[in-house]
């Protein structure tokens, strides 16, 4: 900083620049009490005014994250304790405030305690838009808590008796301020769910100080209101005030009047509905019944008495009957004459059989004579061979007094050689067969 001021000549931007940095490392973050004046809520959110007392002024800004913190808007005139950081706006050299927080002069200790149980609340999700619900767009009943002697009430019974008299009210009284009055406001909320007989709660009061309206700041209500099975509606206040009720319930109004005009549709709105809807209906009667009339008219048009149409089917019978013979005659005439024609050159065509009938008789002859010597000539050497295949039978040759011998694994013995004595043989004769043992093995001499 001091190697900013040692140059010699500074641009107005690096004036202001250092400036700046000097006041925002010089001066921590502070709190300063004073009265609103000037105040502007911009397009983009952010809260530009002045703070000032009857000595001095000073300009100051406040940015829509810190804006939407702080729970209401200020008013020209109001009294408040704002938490700000001491800067410069380097564009025009102007000293000023960078707010961060904001309560109303004189509550510290109450807005500091509501600023705690709404960020708790917050980080729960009890004010998440995803758990609010719509109101019953036409409530069977409308259950009101508030005092019965609140200019509140009134104001709800007024607005609800012009919008929607025919809507039944049940109150769940309960007093607005004081010790005892949060406890006993959640009491009626818990009521009015174990009751059941309405379809939309509307939890009012009038305007006042926060002290007035710190029982609608109560943790206790806060978290029966959340939790209610009936749609809560909060009209606490006027339309800058804001409690923690307003943020659990699930629609917030910014004047108890306001509450009675979203809890539901204006009868008028009603009538007028169900006089378009009538007319609708009219309309779409009277295209049916004029749809009808020229569907009956066309079919009355195009109606024939039974004799005109007897008669146009007999016409339409006897045509189709001359029709039907002219098709078959003409074709049966053109098919005789062509019968004929063919006939007549079958007559001329057709062939000279008598020489073919004498030529296959003498042919059918020399066949069956060929036939006939064929066949003798196999019937001999059909015998003949005969004759060979039984004499090299070997029944023949046994019959002769020879004999087939077998050994024991059934092979035919043809060697003397290869017997052995006491060796078991089989026989086959010509008649049966005999076991037998080898006594005495003798071969032939060369």
């Amino acid at each position: 900083m001091n190697d900013v001021f040692a140059r010699d000549i500074l641009t107005v931007a690096q004036l202001n620049q250092a400036v700046g940095q000097l006041l925002e490392r010089s001066i921590p973050a502070i709190w300063v009490r004073g009265e609103v004046s000037n105040f502007t809520q911009a397009a983009s959110g952010h809260w530009y005014f002045t703070l000032k007392d009857s000595r001095a002024a000073v300009r100051a800004v406040m940015f829509r994250s810190r804006a939407s913190l702080v729970g209401f808007v200020p008013r020209p005139g109001d009294q408040v304790e704002v938490r700000a950081r001491v800067s410069l706006y380097e564009a025009r050299g102007d000293f000023q405030l960078q707010a961060d927080g904001m309560r109303r002069a004189g509550v510290g200790n109450l807005y500091e305690t509501f600023l705690r149980l709404k960020a708790q609340l917050a980080e729960e999700g009890l004010f998440d838009p995803e758990r609010k619900r719509q109101p019953v767009r036409l409530p069977r009943a409308i259950g009101v808590i508030t005092s019965l002697h609140a200019a509140a009430l009134r104001d709800v019974l007024s607005a609800l008796a012009r919008r929607a008299p025919q809507v039944p009210l049940i109150i769940y009284p309960a007093p607005v301020q004081g010790a005892d009055a949060a406890p006993r406001l959640a009491a009626q909320v818990v009521r009015a769910n174990a009751r059941a007989e309405v379809d939309t709660l509307l939890l009012v009061r009038g305007g006042g100080s926060i002290e007035d309206l710190w029982s609608f700041n109560d943790e206790t209500l806060a978290r029966q209101v959340a939790a209610s099975e009936i749609p809560v509606i909060s009209g606490v206040g006027h339309e800058t005030d804001f409690t923690i009720v307003d943020f659990v319930a699930d629609v917030r109004a910014p004047t108890p009047t306001a509450a009675a005009e979203l809890a539901c549709v204006p009868r008028a709105d009603l009538l007028r509905a169900v006089r378009q809807e009538a007319q609708a209906l009219v309309r779409a009667q009277r295209r049916a019944l004029d749809q009808a009339a020229q569907r009956l008219d066309r079919a009355a048009a195009a109606m024939v008495s039974p004799a005109q149409r007897l008669a146009h089917q007999r016409e339409r019978l006897a045509s189709l009957r001359h029709r039907l013979l002219a098709a078959w005659r003409a074709p049966q005439a053109r098919r005789s004459a062509r019968v004929e024609l063919l006939a007549q050159r079958l007559v001329h065509r057709a062939p000279r059989t008598a020489p073919a009938q004498q030529g296959v008789r003498t042919l059918a002859e020399q066949l069956r004579r060929a036939h006939a010597r064929l066949l003798a000539a196999r019937r001999a050497a059909l015998q003949g061979a005969a004759a060979q295949l039984r004499a090299f039978d070997p029944q023949h040759t046994l019959a002769r007094g020879y004999a087939i011998v077998r050994d024991a694994e059934g092979a035919i013995v043809r060697d003397a050689a290869r017997l052995a004595p006491g060796q078991r043989l089989d026989l086959s004769l010509a008649r049966g067969g005999a076991t037998v043992d080898v006594a005495q093995v003798r071969e032939q001499d060369d």
